[in-house]
């Protein structure tokens, strides 16, 4: 049939396309105290794909982060404003992500997240904040901050009916 071309590349849309990269370097590199170390590593579309690398020094465990919810503070909610802060602290390595769910549908509008900043411990901290009208955090039954850090995710949940 004269329209089956089309039907491939609709469905690919529709379904959503995943893909996935490998990437080959060497397990470690060493040099003398004071050299610059220069890690290479390759692999297919590497330089059309976001790629983050991080230094594991030995000894230095993975740690989860601690995670807090705010919810907006009745000054801010009398100035007709809505922010809700998500902290994340102590986690290593440097590398998470942070989603901000309102009853469970992802939100994106609104939402400010700072990149990781090195703690005097040696392990990151970093924020998220979402900002939303009164009428906005009132509508909603929860607010979830969702964080995953390599590989796995801690969600800190606030209920707008439980603040006061």
């Amino acid at each position: 049939m004269a329209w089956t071309p089309l039907l491939l590349p609709l469905l690919t849309l529709c379904t959503g396309f995943v893909a996935s990269s490998e990437v080959t370097q060497p397990p470690s590199v060493s040099v003398a105290l004071g050299q610059m170390a220069r890690i290479t590593g390759s692999g297919d579309m590497m330089e059309k794909k976001y790629t983050n690398w991080h230094q594991q020094k030995p000894g230095q465990p993975k740690s989860a982060p601690s995670v807090t919810l705010f919810p907006p503070s009745n000054e801010e909610l009398s100035a007709n404003k809505a922010t809700l802060v998500c902290l994340i602290n102590d986690f290593y390595p440097r590398g998470l992500t942070v989603a901000w769910k309102a009853d469970g549908t992802p939100v994106t509008k609104g939402v400010e997240t700072t990149k990781p900043s090195k703690q005097s411990n040696n392990k990151y901290a970093a924020s998220s904040y979402l900002s939303l009208s009164p009428d906005e955090w009132k509508s909603r039954s929860r607010f979830t901050c969702q964080v995953t850090h390599e590989g796995s995710t801690v969600e800190k949940s606030v209920v707008p009916a439980e603040c006061s």
